[in-house]
């Protein structure tokens, strides 16, 4: 009997390891609760929610609700019992947290090919394949051995995001293209990192996009940062912040506003070499966009790393001149958040390209949400599958919201990756005539993915007769 291991009994590791188990090899998870408990965890339940009940829509238009029904038809543990545990919230998929956990830990604990092990792993075990899942709050004995084994400058104690925003729905008639005093490719030093990162794409397409301000309009927006509400950090974040290089490097843009009004102007605002060419002077301050994918569709806010609360984030970043119909996709935080630098480890089945038999999956990873968590989960528990039962390595389609996801940790530019949850402008654009209708065109999108994740199934079925 083929045999896998899985560390970490979270989202990703209750898939990983079910996924697996179905697919009939023994799997041995390992969680380290209640034996070592974490800041934020308060049961030994696996797949205990901490933050959100949430799995957001349901709807075959938004790429959650797609992703939701790719994971179903890969044979996902979580998604009949969030089923049976939903409460009423609209659109979108919600559940009773204790009623879910108590039924996730059951069905692990009952499935005659997953032995679940209660202890805390300081080091990494020697089995292979072997999934590491082990979440955001990894324990700081294994933290240290991943860190031995990925290389320091691979690995995250602390996540500081800004936040990212769709190109389709940025105001271009306010918004100009060009690097500071005419450099193609931002910075010297930045179009070698994206050139590196990114393969195949063109320097010139590494430009910044540039959203001017006039001197009321900077004011007005400085006020608004200066009077906004933050999230608050958990007491061990607040430690963990004060001792991470990481985080001082990173200091958030409403502190920065808060230590004057020409801070911003003079730090990640500072227009020096820039013309914009609607007015033909420089701008009195300037926010820059920086491409966050190969496709161009999703575009980051340079050093707009942030605490503000997310309905403080929408309000304000949208009174940014081209940002003011602004399509947030990824919101900006501050958290601990231990997670890897995956486009320089990882291949397209999550695999360590220098370590084979090594699986990563969830936040580890670098995707954000319980929902993508779960998703790579299952993803990395089909990929260990295959290699324990000496099948060849086969990603998921391009095409599917969770074959983006995937696409999205290898490819990014290492330079400035940064984790991210599940949208549209990560799936590759519909070949043809433009599709202008948001819903229609999340519709076709959603159509393809499920007939390419469609043909994929029929290749893993053949397989198996065989």
């Amino acid at each position: 009997m083929k045999h896998i291991s899985v560390a970490g009994g979270g989202f990703a590791g209750v898939e990983a390891a079910w996924a697996a188990a179905e697919r009939g090899c023994m799997v041995t998870l390992y969680e380290m609760r209640p034996v070592r408990k974490t800041p934020v965890h308060t049961t030994a339940d696996l797949a205990e929610l901490v933050c959100s009940n949430s799995f957001k829509s349901n709807l075959l238009t938004n790429a959650s609700g797609v992703l939701k029904e790719e994971m179903r038809r890969l044979g996902s543990l979580i998604l009949p019992i969030a089923a049976r545990c939903s409460v009423p919230a609209g659109e979108a998929l919600a559940v009773d947290r204790e009623q879910f956990a108590k039924e996730v830990t059951h069905a692990v604990e009952q499935h005659p090919r997953i032995r679940l092990e209660r202890t805390e792993l300081t080091d990494i075990p020697s089995d292979r394949p072997l999934i590491i899942a082990t979440g955001p709050l990894t324990s700081d004995a294994l933290a240290e051995k991943l860190a031995e084994l990925t290389g320091e400058e691979a690995l995250s104690f602390y996540d500081a995001v800004a936040p990212v925003v769709t190109l389709e729905s940025l105001n271009m008639n306010r918004i100009f293209r060009a690097s500071r005093r005419g450099r193609g490719g931002g910075q010297p030093e930045a179009a070698e990192e994206s050139a590196a990162g990114c393969a195949g794409v063109p320097v010139e397409n590494a430009d910044y996009l540039n959203c001017p301000f006039e001197k009321e309009e900077y004011l007005a927006f400085h006020a608004a940062l200066c009077e906004a509400e933050l999230a608050p950090l958990h007491e061990f974040e607040v430690e963990q912040a004060e001792k991470t290089r990481f985080f001082e490097m990173c200091v958030p843009i409403e502190e920065l506003a808060g230590r004057g009004p020409r801070t911003l102007a003079f730090g990640p605002m500072k227009p020096v070499g820039l013309t914009d060419p609607h007015t033909g002077r420089r701008p009195w301050a300037v926010v820059q966009l920086r491409q966050e994918n190969r496709a161009g569709t999703l575009w980051g806010l340079v050093g707009f790393q942030t605490r503000l609360k997310w309905g403080e984030q929408k309000r304000i970043l949208r009174m940014i001149p081209g940002l003011e119909n602004a399509d947030i996709v990824r919101y900006g935080v501050m958290h601990r958040n231990t997670y890897v630098n995956s486009p320089r480890l990882l291949d397209l089945c999550c695999q360590m390209r220098r370590v084979p038999g090594i699986y990563l999956a969830g936040q580890i990873t670098g995707v954000e949400g319980y929902l993508e968590s779960a998703a790579v989960g299952l993803a990395a528990g089909i990929h260990a599958a295959r290699q324990a039962w000496g099948l060849p390595a086969m990603p998921l389609p391009a095409e599917t919201v969770l074959g983006s996801l995937c696409r999205y940790l290898v490819e990014s530019d290492p330079a400035h990756f940064a984790p991210m949850n599940s949208n549209w402008a990560v799936v590759p654009e519909l070949e043809g005539t433009p599709v202008r209708d948001k819903r229609e065109r999340g519709r076709l999108k959603g159509e393809r993915a499920l007939a390419a994740l469609a043909g994929y199934l029929d290749v893993t079925a053949a397989e198996a007769r065989t």
